[in-house]
């Protein structure tokens, strides 16, 4: 019998790499956020998200997938999509008020409420939608305003004029109630040209690379706020005409990570116990020995 191909220690650690480099950029983030480089905390917070995409689709691809980089991913994600873009924006644009950290701590709270939701209900299953909204595209949308409080569209038309100081407060307020929600997020589909699915995700996948190279301050903060808007839709669609729940369908081909996209990765899969499959062995033999002798003894005269 062949043994199962163990994966090389490289390919175990390539999926952990990712997710502490998800994790190196949120912490930079903050870093940047609180010496004023509002911009550049943006990035590291894209960047992070890009990472946090990549390590489970490593993960699986390379079949070195394991409890333990769930969990990890969890924990990176609650510092890099829920500490970060909360400290960001209390840093950029909420720092006005002597309880505006409550905003981030209702924010953060929520966030790894969602994300410990995920691990005990959702964590290593194929999906098509995600209950309530992940992690890595709240903490995107947020990261993402000051960009787009930069550009000429922002600051030269009536969008600039709006209250924005309540507009955010609001804002993170509904993203942190969306992150613990019920509503159903289209997940991210596995890259495929065999389906339209997978077809379509490698076309959105193309449009969000070009958008970043482009206009990535123009595109990254309205892409956050119609996604947001798009489980609402769901919601409601599917409560006016009475559908099943679509987290019913965990078993379907689709998946994704938390971030987003669900990360399962760091170790080695575990080797098959070959004293227990000797045992057995042994025993189906002695078991058909038996049954030979007994077949071959006549009844005595």
């Amino acid at each position: 019998m062949r043994r199962p191909m163990i994966p090389r220690p490289s390919l175990v650690m390539l999926p952990n790499g990712f997710t502490l480099g998800s994790l190196f950029f949120g912490i930079f983030a903050i870093v940047a956020a609180s010496r004023g480089e509002h911009v550049r905390a943006g990035w590291y917070i894209v960047i992070a998200a890009f990472c946090d995409m990549f390590d489970g689709r490593i993960a699986r691809a390379t079949n070195t997938g394991s409890r333990f980089g769930e969990e990890l991913d969890s924990l990176v994600d609650a510092i890099s999509f829920g500490v970060a873009p909360a400290l960001m924006m209390y840093f950029a644009e909420l720092n006005h008020t002597g309880w505006d950290w409550i905003f981030v701590w209702l924010y953060v709270a929520c966030a790894v409420m969602r994300l410990a939701r995920f691990n005990v209900e959702q964590a290593g299953k194929s999906k098509t939608f995600f209950q309530g909204l992940p992690s890595p595209a709240a903490g995107g949308t947020l990261a993402t305003y000051y960009w787009f409080s930069q550009t000429t569209l922002y600051q030269e038309t009536m969008i600039g004029d709006l209250p924005w100081q309540s507009i955010l407060r609001f804002l993170m307020v509904t993203l942190a109630f969306l992150m613990i929600s019920n509503v159903p997020y289209p997940a991210w589909p596995r890259f495929s040209l065999r389906n339209w699915y997978g077809a379509f995700g490698v076309l959105v996948f193309l449009a969000v690379i070009v958008g970043m190279f482009f206009l990535p301050k123009e595109f990254f903060f309205p892409l956050g706020v119609a996604y947001v808007t798009s489980g609402i839709f769901i919601a409601i669609v599917r409560g006016l005409f009475d559908m099943p729940s679509p987290f019913d369908n965990s078993d379907d081909e689709m998946d994704a990570d938390e971030g987003e996209l669900a990360p399962v990765h760091a170790g080695p899969p575990r080797r098959p116990d070959d004293y227990q499959r000797r045992r057995r062995r042994h025993r189906s033999r002695g078991d058909r020995g038996g049954s030979d002798t007994g077949a071959s003894e006549g009844p005595t005269t």
